[in-house]
């Protein structure tokens, strides 16, 4: 998706104070080491009392403030989680929206897996295309916790950090912002979608399956049947071909020098090694970069969180563009183009 004038993002990310270092995560035996360095992480963020809709709330009212908006500014509220949200039954969007005081937004919520809080974006800039009133906020938040997930054992090639986002998106007309968005693009790889189901038959409750959620089970029944070659080579071209298109919808060629960098998905080392770091360096002539070694992979959030820290630590310069990957199971890559406001 390319937009006749860029759109303005308003990107904070929330983080507990408690952190668990890899250190720690080996004394406690709740890690080995050949998985501690194939992941790369140094320490994960734990929330122990935090709940992810108030750690999305905190985030969005950062985002509100930064921007000089008003929660009533909202008209639109998409909140992308993967994991448990504090209640069964329950509506987290309207939750959010009803904290902030955004009486005016319609709450939704976004099942996406990973790529939750990408596809918000999404949502978003699509709703203002054609009302192009007020702004929308996409929330992101995820807390793993046990007994229903081990952050370090739960899935093969990430550990999961807790964490909150908020992207608020609007037209670029004199907005308060720190980024422009000049594309958003996805691709969908859904006959993927049984390496998160395995062999396994849909049941009738949660963790009906597994005592815990147990992602592994299901991931080495799929490479038993299909061949962990046929992942990757699906995931290579759908990435390369999300890469490829984001940057001609934003108007860059390959090898444009005003690309200063590519941010990868916050997983561990070596599976972005294997996955996704070969079809980014193929379709984008750039620095690669990674954000995520002190923060794990934060669920619906890592594209979130990554725009919120480039803004924040200043990563581009007047004129530059950064691109962001991201890819959630099901399977779904999207990436992002944005550059720098003079702000």
């Amino acid at each position: 998706m390319r937009f006749a004038r860029p759109l303005a993002l308003t990107a904070q990310v929330w983080y507990p104070e408690g952190r668990q270092t890899v250190e720690e995560a080996l004394a406690a035996s709740d890690v080995d080491t050949r998985t501690a360095r194939d992941l790369g992480y140094t320490s994960l963020p734990v929330s122990e009392d935090v709940a992810p809709p108030d750690m999305a709330v905190r985030a969005a009212r950062t985002a509100l403030d930064r921007a000089g908006r008003s929660a009533d500014d909202v008209s639109l509220l998409a909140h992308a989680s993967v994991h448990h949200q504090g209640h069964d039954a329950w509506s987290a969007p309207h939750y959010i929206a009803n904290e902030l005081g955004a009486r005016a937004a319609v709450p939704v919520g976004l099942l996406q897996q990973c790529n939750g809080g990408a596809i918000g974006i999404e949502l978003a800039a699509d709703r203002l295309a054609r009302d192009p009133s007020g702004a929308v906020l996409v929330t992101t938040a995820d807390r793993f916790l046990m007994p229903s997930w081990h952050r370090w054992l739960t899935d093969y090639g990430m550990a999961a950090g807790d964490a909150g986002t908020a992207v608020l998106v609007e037209r670029g007309d004199g907005a308060a912002a720190d980024l422009l968005l000049h594309a958003i693009t996805t691709r969908a790889a859904p006959e993927l979608e049984v390496m998160h189901r395995g062999d396994d038959g849909l049941n009738g409750g949660p963790l009906e399956h597994s005592p815990m959620i147990d992602v592994r089970r299901p991931k080495r029944a799929f490479i038993r049947s299909h061949g962990a070659e046929t992942f990757t080579k699906i995931a290579h071209e759908r990435i390369e071909d999300v890469v490829a298109a984001c940057q001609a919808e934003a108007g860059l060629a390959r090898g444009d020098r005003r690309l200063r960098f590519a941010v990868l998905p916050r997983l561990g080392r070596k599976a972005m090694d294997e996955a996704y770091r070969p079809p980014l360096e193929r379709a984008a002539d750039t620095e690669i970069v990674d954000l995520g070694r002190a923060s794990g992979h934060v669920g619906a959030g890592d594209l979130n969180a990554s725009l919120a820290e480039i803004a924040a630590d200043g990563l581009l310069a007047p004129g530059e563009y950064a691109l962001v990957l991201n890819g959630g199971g099901g399977f779904t890559f999207t990436a992002v183009v944005v550059s720098r406001t003079e702000r």
